[in-house]
């Protein structure tokens, strides 16, 4: 199997400006094709074998999907057991920029070579990057406390005054907040991997997220209950965020999880999180 490191944001910059110190960087002068892909190489992937290293973009706090462990500082997750899977299969290492919702775009932009952790498909990165063929059919779904769940189980209901509806920073979820629930209370919390702590001591009422992290935490959490995550109020999907206008890496991705898909690994890789 390929080691794994994690390499800062704030060193990702000086990687990428310092040829000398990267494998096949361009040269000073020579052109960038969209997305950061040298021009002096075909696509992507034949950056990421001269260089050795799939650098690969999560923010580390979105389980099922991306788990950065605040005490060993490993990530795990079933996208990172895909990433991995890859990089493996490339026969390369992986280097972790580990970035927050607001930042994920930046941050893939500035050089990493695919964005995973349970990114929403929108139309807003699609400007700016190219998708995998996508992974899961998604939408957003309510959480909340056990025995309320009647009292959130439309967007009406969520979008009245006085409702305390919370979101992370950043992503889907607070764009989401923002379009349907201009009546309600909407409340922004940085820290992904405590916020359902916030509705369980009472201090925000619902949240609305992916089903499939409602499906998690309604297991992990038996003072929260999911509302109806099978009928979700809207329709998404996830994918892998790739360098725009990079078609040869696009369609190695691709025929990558077409094989992940089908000889089990995408199974294996979803076991630990959903069984």
């Amino acid at each position: 199997m390929p080691s794994f490191h994690l390499l800062p944001v704030l060193a990702l910059s000086t990687l990428l400006v310092a040829g000398c110190t990267s494998p096949g960087a361009a040269e000073p002068g020579a052109s960038t094709a969209p997305g950061g892909q040298d021009a002096a190489h075909e696509s992507r992937l034949d950056l990421i074998k001269s260089r050795g290293s799939l650098i690969v973009c999560t923010t580390g706090d979105y389980r099922p999907f991306t788990y950065k462990d605040p005490e060993t500082g490993e990530f795990s997750g079933i996208d990172i057991a895909m990433v991995q899977d890859l990089a493996s299969r490339l026969d390369v290492d992986i280097e972790y920029v580990q970035t927050t919702w607001k930042d994920l775009m930046p941050d893939f932009l500035a050089g990493c070579d695919i964005g995973a952790g349970g990114v929403s498909v929108s139309l807003a990165r699609a400007e700016q990057a190219f998708y995998s063929s996508t992974v899961l059919d998604d939408g957003k779904t309510p959480i909340t406390r056990c025995g309320e769940e009647e009292l959130y189980d439309t967007v009406e209901e969520i979008n009245s005054p006085g409702v305390r509806s919370i979101t992370p920073i950043g992503g889907t979820n607070e764009i989401f907040a923002d379009e349907n629930y201009p009546n309600g209370e909407i409340i922004r919390f940085e820290d992904n991997n405590t916020i359902f702590d916030e509705i369980v001591a009472g201090r925000a009422d619902v949240m609305t997220t992916d089903a499939a992290e409602v499906k998690w935490v309604d297991n992990e959490y038996p003072e929260l209950c999911a509302v109806d995550p099978d009928n979700p109020f809207n329709f998404s999907q996830k994918a892998y965020l790739l360098p725009l206008g990079d078609t040869v890496f696009q369609e190695y991705v691709n025929q990558w999880l077409n094989l992940a898909e089908n000889d089990g690994t995408y199974d294996a890789a979803k076991e630990p999180w959903w069984g």
